[in-house]
Order: structure tokens, then C-alpha cells, then sequence
């Protein structure tokens, strides 16, 4: 819902911004003062130190006890705090306006592809994923072609559910495979591993009992095929009987939390059995953000103060039924969250966003607070984890070797999650993110 009335009010369509921060002279920084949560899990390193070359980390410790040659940039970031760059691992990108039923397929580009990256680099996102409705070859083009201030990008092209049983009913076909047969799965991963895929995305969801769900005989067959492959399988779920066959038939992970009741002793039991498979929980907007005024402000940034008025207008509408309803909503989700971060279950980060405007990640990050996570877990969720399920081992925390892709923040994160916004730079790669430039291409 909160990606449907995004792509209902916005409609973004922008282009790529072509500014881009030249490298420090010497290639070395030296990055001092700051907190730093390194995405480990373990306490905060107060008074840090970090030194960037060669758009690397390449010692991390305490300020004054990182040692620079001589010569090298140094940026001093007292009062500040450090975090890594966020992982969305589940995003659906490139198109312009999604409206309930019908998706225009001629809304799908790849320059609204690169304006969503370039949205998720300016709040501090370093790569997403793409979940299963990437038409053609632009998805995989951006994914060869990392771009200057701009998300790394992963695709798992065409997903697969049934015939005309997905988002957009009639454009479904030409969008993700529509599946009737065992052969007609398999042969689908078969093109899906010829385009290197990060995992192929099914759908198992009857849409509230409109639509044909894809069968377990259909699934296992898709399942076996994708690991013959060496490709994973992750599955859009909605109901907790479907998750536990899933489990049973080998998936590998959850694009959504169970949402049609609370789940059991027996599927946290099959969870933990299976330590490797993953849940991206994609928490559902329960629309009192937009009367928090620090929050609008977040959204401000880049979205025009009319459509940010759009937005709020639209919650305000809303009947005493349905916010009740959406609250209910959460709050079953939030339960089936915790109760799988207090068994230990592999808790990846992800938004669903059909615009990927960015700030969807930080409203994300809150929600997985409330649900009772601790901010540190979420932090780790969204960074180190998330990173490891897309198999990014060049991402998701601050130490020596890694991809240098990290966040600078006016206030702690760990004392309140909703600080993560109050985003002072982004970097991404080494080199800081031009959001000013990128701010002035959105206004447009």
C-alpha cells in the first residue's frame, strides 16, 4: 500500500544528475572524530578514525591510532555519527505510475530506472534489488554499468506466478512469466540462469482469493530447477500454510512476513532448522508518518511540497475502519517479526518500493524498531545482512578491505532510529554523493 500510493501521487519519471565530487587529491582520506557503527553488531567506536584509498576502507580503530602517510585529505567529522550505507534487497524499479490493476507498460524505462538509484543513493541506500517485474534488457544494462552517485543495482528480472495473477493483471504476461506447467518453470529459471539473476522471485499469493496461486507442484518444480542452477528461489508469501510448504519444498527465502495470522511453534522450529533461509520483512504503512512534521520535512527534500500535500491529504481521508484496519495490519506483522528476531531467524531489510524515492527506507528502519527490534539489530539488518543475502561481500559494514559506502549523521541512530535522516553526506564507493546537485535534478 505504501508503494501503490507513492507511485499514485508522484509518478517519477526523472533523469540521471551528471554532477559527480572529484576524488581527494592523493587518492587517501582520513576520516576522524566521528561515532562509528560499523555494522558488526558491537558497541560504537567513539572518537574513530578511518582511512579511504583506492575507494576502500583501509584501517579502521580510534583517532590516533589509524596512522595516514603524509599528505593525506583529512576530514574531520567531530559530533558527527558513521553508519554503512543501507542494502534494500527488495525494490521494484523503473516505472513511472503503478495504478490498482493495471500497469502501463509503457511506464518502464531505463531513465526512471536511474532516477530511482540516484533517489536511493541521496538518503544513503548503496545497492537494491529488484524483485521479478524488470521487462527487456535495460535492467541489465544499469546492472553492468555502475553509475556516479547512484545505488548498485541487482535484477532478478522476470519473476513467475500464474497467468495474469500478479500486480498489473493485464500487463502481467509480457512483464513476468506466467507459469501453467512444470516445463514451463523450468524452462523460465533456465533463461533466468542464462541472464545471471541474483535468484528467481515466484509469487504464492491468491491475492485475497482473486487470482490462481502457483500450485506446489509448480513451485517445487521451479525450486529444483533453480538449484540445479546454483540460483536461490524467493517467494512473495501471504499465508503461513504456504510458507511452511515452501520451506518443506526447499525455498530459500521470504519476500514478505506472514500476514494472514500469527505464526506457530512449528514454522519457527522449520525456520531455525534451515539457518541459511531469509525474511525480508517489507513492514506495512500504517499512515501516521506524514503527521510527524520532521518526517515531512525528510520527505521534503525531494518531493515537491504539492505532492508532499497530496499525501497527506489522501491519509487524512482515510475512515476510522481503515486506519484501525491498517494498524491491525502492522501489528500481526510486527508480532511475526519479533518473534523471529528472538529465534535468531536471518532478518533482512527491504522496502517493496515501486518508486524508490528513499526515504521509504528510513520509514522502513522505524517500523522494524516498533515492530522490537533494537536499532543496532536493524542497522545490522540493513547493512551486513542484507548485504550477505545479496552476496555483496564488498558491502554492508566499515572495515578494512570493503567497498567504502557509508553514511554521515547529525545525531545518534542508536539513541533513536529516526536520526538515521538526519543525513549530513553520503558516501558511495569513496566518493561523496553530490546531493545537492541531485536535490536540484528532483525539484525539476
Amino acid at each position: 500500500m505504501r508503494a501503490v500510493l507513492v507511485c499514485l501521487l508522484l509518478g517519477l519519471a526523472g533523469c540521471a544528475s551528471k554532477n559527480e565530487v572529484a576524488p581527494a587529491p592523493g587518492g587517501q582520506v582520513l576520516f576522524e572524530g566521528a561515532r562509528l557503527i560499523d555494522g558488526n553488531g558491537g558497541a560504537a567506536i567513539e572518537d574513530s578514525a578511518f582511512l579511504i584509498e583506492n575507494n576502500k576502507f583501509t584501517m579502521v580503530g580510534k583517532k590516533g591510532q589509524v596512522q595516514a602517510p603524509a599528505g593525506t585529505a583529512r576530514v574531520d567529522l567531530t559530533g558527527k555519527t558513521v553508519m554503512p550505507a543501507l542494502i534494500d534487497t527488495h525494490t521494484h524499479l523503473g516505472w513511472a505510475i503503478i495504478k490498482t490493476g493495471a500497469m502501463g507498460a509503457d511506464t518502464y524505462s531505463k531513465e526512471n530506472l536511474i532516477d530511482h538509484l540516484h533517489r536511493l543513493a541521496y538518503y544513503g541506500v548503496a545497492a537494491t534489488q529488484s524483485m521479478g517485474i524488470d521487462p527487456g534488457e535495460a535492467a541489465y544494462q544499469v546492472r553492468a554499468e555502475p553509475i556516479p552517485d547512484a545505488a548498485l543495482f541487482r535484477t532478478s528480472g522476470r519473476g513467475m506466478g500464474r497467468p495474469k495473477a500478479g500486480p498489473g493483471r493485464e500487463y502481467w504476461q509480457p512483464v513476468a512469466y506466467g507459469i501453467d506447467t512444470e516445463d514451463q518453470g523450468r524452462k523460465a529459471v533456465q533463461e533466468l540462469a542464462a541472464k545471471k539473476v541474483s535468484w528467481v522471485k515466484i509469487w504464492v499469493d491468491d491475492r485475497n482469493g482473486t487470482v490462481p496461486k502457483l500450485t506446489p507442484p509448480l513451485y517445487r518444480a521451479i525450486i529444483d530447477e533453480a538449484h540445479k542452477h546454483d540460483l536461490r528461489v524467493v517467494a512473495h508469501i501471504y499465508y503461513l500454510a504456504d510458507a511452511k510448504e515452501l520451506l518443506r519444498a526447499g525455498i530459500d527465502g521470504f519476500a514478505h512476513l506472514v500476514r494472514d495470522k500469527d505464526i506457530d511453534d512449528e514454522f519457527v522450529r522449520m525456520m531455525k532448522e534451515r539457518p541459511n533461509v531469509f525474511v525480508m520483512p517489507n513492514l506495512p504503512d500504517i499512515g501516521t508518518a506524514f503527521q510527524d512534521p520532521e518526517w515531512v520535512k525528510t520527505v521534503s527534500e525531494t518531493v515537491p511540497p504539492a505532492e508532499v500535500k497530496k499525501m497527506q491529504d489522501a491519509l487524512t481521508r482515510r475512515s476510522p475502519d481503515a486506519v484501525k484496519k491498517a494498524q491491525d495490519f502492522f501489528d500481526l506483522q510486527a508480532r511475526n517479526l519479533k518473534r523471529l528476531n528472538d529465534a535468531g531467524v536471518r532478518i533482512g531489510f527491504g522496502t517493496d518500493s515501486s518508486t524508490a524515492v528513499g526515504w521509504n527506507d528510513h520509514e522502513e528502519l522505524a517500523d522494524m524498531v516498533t515492530a522490537g527490534m533494537t536499532p543496532a539489530q536493524v542497522i545490522v539488518a540493513a547493512s551486513k545482512t542484507s548485504a550477505g543475502i545479496l552476496k555483496l561481500d564488498q558491502l554492508g559494514t566499515v572495515e578494512a578491505g570493503k567497498s567504502a559506502d557509508f553514511i554521515v549523521l547529525d545525531a545518534n541512530p542508536l539513541d533513536n532510529i529516526a536520526n538515521s535522516r538526519r543525513i549530513a553526506k553520503v558516501y558511495l564507493r569513496g566518493k561523496e554523493v553530490d546531493r545537492a546537485a541531485l536535490k536540484q535534478d528532483f525539484m525539476k
